[in-house]
């Protein structure tokens, strides 16, 4: 079984059922840099509440998204 993910809309993320996914609540959600889209991660078959025309990207496909500099996901890491 691997996890996949899917990028929903802000309006989507108010449907989110959180016993279906590994985010345990929406202070869990990750957003993108302008608070406009989030994503979900679970384990299995897809949850029936996320439409059959989202995305579901794989580990490796979501991180190149996340990880891209020139995205609207990306943010400096943290130095200390």
């Amino acid at each position: 079984m691997s996890r996949t993910y899917t990028i929903l809309t802000a309006s989507e993320a108010d449907n989110i059922n959180y016993n279906d996914v590994v985010e345990s609540s929406a202070s869990t959600l990750r957003w993108n840099n302008p608070k406009t889209r989030t994503f979900v991660k679970w384990d299995g078959s897809r949850p029936t509440w996320i439409p059959a025309s989202k995305t579901v990207y794989t580990n490796a496909e979501i991180l190149a998204i996340l990880n891209n500099p020139d995205g609207e996901w990306y943010s400096e890491p943290e130095t200390f």
